[in-house]
């Protein structure tokens, strides 16, 4: 598999959140030698009232526990939106090897929009970067999922 075609998982994940009015953010964690998804997760903040429930922390979360270890070295974080600063800031936590996003969030993003936290020279490690994956998809499920709700306002 490819990031396109991790990416499309992600997305699937992404459409799941819209079941419980979450805003839909999709990611998984793939192990890089083998190419497998080992973790699917989307956002549950809603569902789960929990403001840490995005995708990504999820997915770490599930990915970790699958490794039976924290260590994500070896490891991908594919979401369908840029990580924010808690989210970039787990995978760093997470030794994740690379962040693949799709659409970039210029408002809270923290994997080169807002901020570049993923690649900070200061910090002990740093995280390859692969933007704008499916941005069309990935940005255009938001937009559809904003403009709804300012519809039901």
């Amino acid at each position: 598999m490819d990031n396109s075609s991790w990416m499309q998982a992600a997305l699937a994940q992404a459409a799941l959140a819209l079941e419980h009015g979450d805003v839909p953010v999709g990611a998984v964690v793939v192990d890089l030698a083998t190419g497998a998804i080992v973790a699917r997760a989307h956002n549950a903040r809603e569902r789960d009232h929990d403001p840490t429930a995005h995708a990504e922390i999820l997915a770490l979360q599930a990915a970790a526990q699958q490794a039976g270890t924290w260590h994500l070295t070896g490891h991908a974080l594919v979401a369908t939106l840029e990580p924010c600063l808690m989210c970039a800031g787990a995978a760093w936590a997470a030794r994740i090897e690379r962040i693949v996003f799709g659409a970039a969030d210029p408002k809270a993003g923290a994997a080169g929009s807002l901020y570049n936290f993923a690649v900070d020279p200061r910090l002990n490690h740093q995280t390859e970067v692969v933007a704008g994956v499916r941005a069309q998809e990935c940005g255009d499920l938001l937009t559809d999922f904003f403009q709804s709700r300012r519809h039901r306002s």
